[in-house]
């Protein structure tokens, strides 16, 4: 592995940690540092919508915080096969989320799955064209 490898190796593992700390912490305007203009974006394995991210960003802000009052992602094991300017990543993820119970306290709830990004080398650094969220478990929802 070169310098340059390993170099872009580190800087798309800090899109996905950009990425799932704009998630966690509410912050919609860091995902304009994840994602490129036109990204396409697929939630739809965990009940959301596909679409373009112009689309997707507001939906977002508006679906999390009404029913997720805390969320914490956890990464596992990332696979990053870079091919020049592209880059095909895999990454393990652990998301447990607070939301109301209907008793007027909170539950947890879980979902456990890989996210898939289609990542392009940008003058702004490593963004993601493409992602694909792929639900493997999920728990109390």
């Amino acid at each position: 592995m070169d310098l340059q490898e390993m170099s872009d190796r580190l800087e798309i593992t800090d899109v996905l940690i950009r990425y799932t700390r704009a998630i966690d912490t509410f912050d919609w305007d860091r995902l304009d540092s994840v994602f490129v203009p036109d990204a396409r974006i697929d939630y739809t394995e965990s009940g959301g919508i596909a679409g373009a991210y112009p689309e997707v960003k507001p939906w977002l802000a508006e679906v999390l915080p009404a029913f997720f009052r805390k969320l914490m992602h956890t990464l596992g094991q990332v696979e990053i096969v870079v091919r020049g300017d592209d880059a095909d990543v895999t990454a393990y993820f652990h998301n447990p989320m607070t939301m109301d119970d209907g008793a007027g306290g909170e539950k947890v709830v879980e979902i456990g799955g890989l996210y898939h990004h289609t990542m392009v080398r940008t003058p702004d650094g490593w963004r993601s064209r493409e992602l694909r969220e792929e639900v493997v478990w999920k728990r109390n929802i």
